[in-house]
């Protein structure tokens, strides 16, 4: 007779973590922006994606991160005995397999180049690119931890103010037009029949009628149809503006990171809740860009100044391209504009004060999207009076919101802001 024997189990540590939780441990490393934050287990790497740095994290990362207790006392005996070189080894190797990672293999010293130029030292270390797959896993914990916060549970499509015809009904009917979803109320379109026949039948007979023998068969026509209404659901498109001026990491505070965290969440709530709307993302610092928002996590900070100009500009191009109901600028800023790009091509720079030129011409961008029917949001990362009072006219002229923030607390405002606005149509 065959017989079975069964013991404990002991798997190997690294098959047994969760690469899930592994990487929202290395997100501050995987999503630095170039601050130099003294307070951060990673600063020394300088956020730089090198094999040898990766290593690092992951070592800092097991031995400072959050894990259960059971994973915890694995980890202090593997340390103990001289394994944990051997764990982060197996943990990057899983970390390719499923796809969370893509190494670059570095070029080999001892191949001649087939370029000009030689291959320095730093060029032949190896470099890992973090994948479509790591950053969506990211924005999806970003959004978790913001809606959490925010108490919600989940989110439905844009609702607005008005109605339409279509297959979730709220109650109310009216008469149908050509166009419409044909979601027919039978109860309304015989009642409207029987009514339209019965009035006929009484003016032809010129006295009352027998009800219902006269009126059978019911004799429905176009005019007869009624449709169950719906709540209008609109879409809507979004352009959100990061200001990657260096001026987001100094005086002490990473502001850009936080940013593009917050970003990454729109774009997964919107993927995911709303696939019928569009998100854009554009950097402005000297000028402006536009990036794929699969990129979002890969940005750091540019150069010294702020064209906020250009990137409205940049803004109102995208948006003009989308068919949709409602469309919106989110602008998240810690800068009042200080740079201008002149027609030539030029760039007029100018930090000291609004500039009368920069703020003008500035203005009259924004004066075009209001009349585009664009709307802005800005969402101010420092209280800088030229911020403000240049914020407050923006506000003014596009009746948009300006909120006044802070790093840890731009992902609720935005989220609340964007929430709130699908529950009603934006004119």
């Amino acid at each position: 007779m065959k017989r079975i024997s069964y013991t404990k189990y002991n798997g190997d540590l690294a098959g047994d973590m969760d690469l899930e939780d592994l990487m929202q441990q290395l997100s501050d490393y995987l999503l630095d922006s170039g601050f130099q934050d003294p307070l951060s287990r990673f600063q020394e790497l300088q956020g730089e994606h090198t094999m040898d740095n990766l290593r690092e994290a992951l070592r800092q990362a097991l031995e400072l991160g959050d894990f259960n207790q059971e994973i915890r006392d694995r980890l202090d005996q593997m340390a103990a005995e001289g394994e944990i070189d051997k764990l982060i080894d197996q943990l990057m190797q899983r970390m390719e397999q499923q796809d969370y990672i893509r190494i670059d293999n570095p070029q080999d010293p001892s191949r001649p180049s087939s370029g000009p130029g030689d291959v320095g030292e730093g060029e032949s270390h190896a470099r890992f690119e973090v994948t479509d797959k790591s950053l969506d896993f990211l924005g999806y914990k970003t959004l978790q931890d913001l809606m959490g916060s925010l108490g919600r549970a989940s989110a439905g499509r844009h609702d607005t103010s008005h109605q339409a015809t279509g297959v979730e009904t709220n109650g109310s009917i009216r008469p149908y037009e050509f166009g419409d979803t044909l979601n027919l109320d039978a109860n309304a379109t015989l009642a409207a029949a029987m009514i339209s026949q019965a009035e006929e039948l009484r003016d032809s007979n010129g006295g009352p009628i027998t009800w219902p023998a006269q009126v059978w068969p019911i004799a429905v026509d176009y005019k007869h149809l009624h449709v169950q209404q719906s709540d209008y659901q609109s879409s809507c498109a979004t352009v959100v503006m990061l200001d990657c001026s260096h001026s987001m990491i100094l005086y002490g505070e990473d502001r850009f990171t936080p940013a593009k965290r917050v970003a990454m969440a729109l774009s997964h709530l919107i993927r995911t809740q709303y696939p019928g709307d569009t998100l854009n993302c554009v950097l402005f610092h000297d000028s402006a860009e536009e990036v794929p928002v699969s990129q979002i996590a890969r940005v750091k900070v540019g150069p010294h100044y702020t064209n906020t100009r250009e990137g409205l500009r940049l803004a109102r191009s995208i948006l003009n391209r989308q068919r949709k109901e409602m469309r919106q600028i989110v602008m998240i800023t810690d800068g009042k504009p200080s740079a201008l790009t002149l027609p030539d091509g030029r760039i007029y720079k100018n930090a000291f004060g609004l500039d009368p030129l920069v703020l003008s011409e500035t203005l009259e961008e924004v004066s075009r999207c209001r009349r585009a029917g664009i709307l802005i949001n800005t969402f101010m990362l420092a209280s800088d009076p030229g911020l403000v009072q240049f914020v407050q006219r923006v506000s003014a002229m596009c009746r948009g919101k300006a909120y006044f923030t802070t790093p840890q607390t731009l992902g609720n405002y935005l989220m609340m802001d964007f929430m709130s606005r699908k529950m009603k149509t934006v004119h």
